[in-house]
């Protein structure tokens, strides 16, 4: 522990400075804590449950992954808030839902909204970023010092996809910090397992025979194929090839905690991993449903999280994440976040109001619109659609590669098979799903009478947060049996 006064001296050094509005107020002889270094983890498209530690019965598919869950607490309820990637990116950025930060898909932040990197940067950090860095913009709000590409990171022509490049740029990272003396926020995100997944046609037509390295390839007959999908041939091969992309991303995201380790920094490192959306296949990503926005979310913090902890109790979401990092920054002067801090879980509090996660969609980044609203509790999901039967059939990264041809192709046989591609391509108006009784999400029950008080509740709740996020989209719901009302919404900018 560093004394007052030697620690006064060490901030007016040339290589450390914290505003002096950080500093708490301290005995002369009281002992004062080094700041908290954070790095964040991020997976592209992975699914909740394509994680050993979060169910995954693939033998160690992702065992990097699992030690850190080991080493931390997995949150079993967590979300995102959209599920593509720059606007969820940006949304755990600031703290706010994409139609309150002005990035409702793939455009800049407003200028006027603070971010995380700012915040940090005024106090004294220094900020990185491995990958994904275009889906952050505008570049000069998240004031990156160390700013490392997709291409930087590329195994063949493959970017993001080389774990001994993410280890190399990460301990030069982690060795700079160390040598000025300054805390450091590094965010760290893999481009695995996003398409186009290793072995397929696709990867072939995108980088032609430069393809990035494979050390362990899944056969069809390892993978369980996700429930809300049928079991096809076809389908079933695509899945191994997603988990063959899901094991090199673990191999990433091992690589940054073994540079972080041999940096001699995890000691004081809280170390958070998620997802920014579920898998690249139809009713995951680019959608509301329970698969596009659960992600599986761990947070490592030596001395301080209690490791091997579960909290299947509590739901927490991106827009969380901001403020969590500025409470354990010690800085409290940000305002007017969506989101709120769950420090208190990582201690053993309870946060009893954490019982639902809202979520939303707006455009493909074709500027395609397939608005979405949701609200989902640990049992219940009810989804409102003022897109459906509007846009057109749905067509994005969702619906490319081998999944979605198999299902079409099978839908001119198969009746249920064809109900659920009609349901994925135009959707209804609202749909309702009981989780407990059906975890796929395959039946909707928004007209079942058994089920209507639980229906008007989370329609009233979604109701709440549109009126407290002053939500576009809130006319167009309130006003759902009106098809002009909805239909003046989706001629909307």
């Amino acid at each position: 522990m560093m004394k007052r006064r030697d620690f006064i001296k060490y901030c007016n050094s040339a290589v450390f400075a914290l505003p002096l509005m950080s500093l708490p107020c301290l005995a002369e002889e009281e002992s004062f804590e080094k700041p908290t270094n954070f790095l964040l983890l991020t997976a592209d498209d992975l699914n909740y449950d394509s994680v050993g530690c979060f169910g995954c019965e693939i033998p160690d598919i992702t065992p990097n992954i699992d030690r850190l869950g080991a080493d931390g607490v997995k949150f079993t309820n967590a979300h995102v808030n959209i599920a593509v990637c720059q606007p969820c990116r940006q949304s755990i950025m600031t703290g706010r839902y994409p139609h309150t930060n002005g990035a409702k898909g793939f455009e800049p932040i407003n200028e006027d909204l603070p971010t995380l990197g700012e915040i940090l940067s005024k106090a004294g950090y220094i900020n990185g970023v491995l990958g994904k860095e275009r889906h952050m913009r505008p570049k000069h709000k998240y004031a990156w010092d160390y700013y490392i590409t997709e291409a930087e990171l590329a195994s063949g022509a493959g970017i993001g996809r080389s774990p001994e490049k993410y280890y190399n740029y990460a301990k030069k990272f982690f060795e700079s910090s160390k040598k000025q003396g300054k805390p450091f926020f590094l965010n760290a995100n893999s481009h695995d397992p996003h398409r186009p997944f290793a072995g397929s046609k696709q990867e072939e037509r995108a980088w032609g025979h430069d393809l990035p390295k494979v050390t362990r390839w899944i056969k069809p007959e390892e993978v369980t194929v996700p429930g809300f999908l049928p079991d096809l041939p076809d389908v079933r091969k695509e899945i191994a090839q997603y988990f063959t992309s899901v094991h090199r991303c673990d191999q990433s995201i091992g690589a940054v905690l073994k540079a972080l380790e041999e940096t001699g920094l995890a000691e004081n490192t809280l170390v958070m991993f998620l997802s920014d959306n579920g898998i690249s296949a139809p009713f995951a990503k680019s959608n509301c449903y329970l698969t596009s926005t659960k992600t599986p979310w761990i947070v490592r913090w030596p001395g301080k999280v209690k490791p091997g902890t579960i909290d299947s109790q509590h739901m927490i979401s991106g827009i969380d994440y901001m403020p969590t990092i500025l409470e354990a920054a010690g800085i409290k002067d940000v305002t007017d976040m969506d989101g709120s801090s769950f420090m208190p879980l990582l201690h053993g509090v309870k946060q009893p109001e954490r019982k639902y996660v809202f979520t939303e969609y707006h455009k493909t980044f074709a500027g395609r619109r397939y608005d979405m609203r949701a609200i989902q509790s640990k049992r219940f999901g009810y989804i409102f659609n003022p897109w459906a039967k509007r846009t057109g059939p749905m067509r994005m990264d969702s619906t490319s590669g081998l999944t979605f041809k198999a299902m079409k192709r099978a839908a001119k046989s198969n009746s249920k098979i064809a109900d659920r591609v009609e349901l994925f391509e135009n959707r209804v108006l609202e749909e309702f799903y009981d989780f407990k009784n059906d975890p796929d999400g395959r039946n909707n029950l928004i007209e079942d009478i058994s089920y209507q008080a639980e229906i008007r509740a989370m329609r009233e709740l979604l109701e709440k947060r549109m009126k407290k996020t002053n939500d576009p989209a809130l006319h167009a719901f309130q006003n759902r049996d009106n098809p002009k009302a909805i239909e003046k919404f989706m001629k909307s900018g």
